[in-house]
């Protein structure tokens, strides 16, 4: 079945070239063409496509909020290609996942022919395209009560694990806005997200969460348990734990990942053991599922996420096929869970 993208962008030329390449396949069909957020609404409403490209910084409407009203009232799948990498524009573009679109790609660069980045473009409006997307509002949903969890012992848990990778910037972002201010244990977090637009992810995430939100630095101790915050592994680095430390790593990719979700799981499961909390989700692929397993196998307490709200049931399905989950919990029900087991272990 011929998949119906509609393209969007003010640039003439960075249009003409997506428009030409995805033109090209005979898989895709270019059903219509837009230069700003008003007209991506009205496109998107008359013609109903299969996916929308969507650039992010365009005038009269910018793409965030195109995005947020696509979302709410028209919900259709939205692959976001930018170029911009200052602070104010990665912020509408994290805010952008937030509110539902589905995946992020670099524009092309200049008028040059890069056969690499179309054979990107093309694989990831196509798998974009097959997301099955749900109506989005921006309104915060109330958390469900928290799912049964085993009761662990006095002081157990030292850190939770947690993996993601297409849709986790917005499942991560829905987890830490659920969780207190107070809470004591650290999470250390992998996200898979482009390099290009990783570097203000940190940022973003500490602007909107309770807990404080930084990039790991090599060699820094592994924070106590008392008052919690979030350490995301750093743009094209592994994130590992060793003998009480966080360390960077530049060693090959694991799935085509560098920073590998398996890499943390499996330090965790062999520097921590039971005292370990594992949680994976929404994701495109396998990576974290070995390593979740290992973390369960070494007596930590897992998770993964469930499929209908998963934006791609991926890494967390083949955790589940595994036996690496303990728990398969809804994301909703994720923040609930994580605090009854640090409340009780503490």
């Amino acid at each position: 079945m011929t998949v119906r993208v509609l393209v969007v962008d003010d640039s003439p030329t960075v249009r003409g070239r997506l428009v030409e390449v995805l033109g090209a396949d005979p898989d895709l069909e270019v059903v219509g063409e837009g230069a700003d957020g008003k007209q991506a609404i009205e496109l998107c409403r008359s013609l109903r496509p299969d996916v929308v490209t969507l650039d992010m910084m365009m005038p009269s409407m910018t793409g965030l909020a195109a995005t947020e009203y696509i979302m709410a009232y028209c919900p259709t799948p939205i692959l976001i290609i930018s170029s911009s990498t200052n602070r104010r524009d990665l912020f509408k573009m994290y805010d952008a996942l937030a509110a539902g679109a589905v995946d992020v790609l670099e524009k092309p660069a200049g008028d040059a022919t890069d056969e690499a980045w179309e054979r990107k473009l093309l694989s990831t409006v196509k798998l974009v395209a097959r997301i099955k997307v749900i109506t989005h509002p921006r309104a915060k949903l109330a958390p469900l009560p928290a799912p049964a969890v085993e009761k662990p012992a006095s002081g157990r848990y030292r850190f939770v694990a947690m993996g993601a990778s297409t849709g986790g910037p917005a499942a991560v972002l829905r987890i830490l806005k659920s969780l207190p201010a107070t809470y004591p244990l650290p999470i250390l977090l992998v996200i898979h997200i482009g390099r290009l637009f990783a570097v203000g992810l940190a940022e973003w995430l500490d602007s909107q969460s309770p807990l404080r939100v930084a990039y790991a630095t090599d060699g820094e101790p592994l924070p106590e348990p008392g008052r919690g915050r979030v350490i995301l592994a750093p743009p094209d680095r592994h994130l590992v734990v060793e003998r009480s430390r966080l360390r960077l790593s530049a060693a090959p990719e694991r799935h085509s990942c560098r920073p590998s979700v398996d890499v943390l799981f499996e330090s965790a499961a062999r520097e921590w053991g039971e005292r370990t909390i594992g949680c994976l989700l929404t994701g495109m692929g396998k990576d974290g599922a070995q390593g979740l397993l290992e973390m369960r196998q070494a007596g930590g307490w897992t998770t993964a996420q469930d499929k209908e709200s998963s934006v791609v049931y991926g890494m967390p399905f083949e955790a589940a096929q595994r036996g690496a989950a303990g728990k398969i919990l809804s994301l909703d029900e994720m923040a609930p869970a994580l605090t009854d087991l640090a409340e009780a272990g503490s």
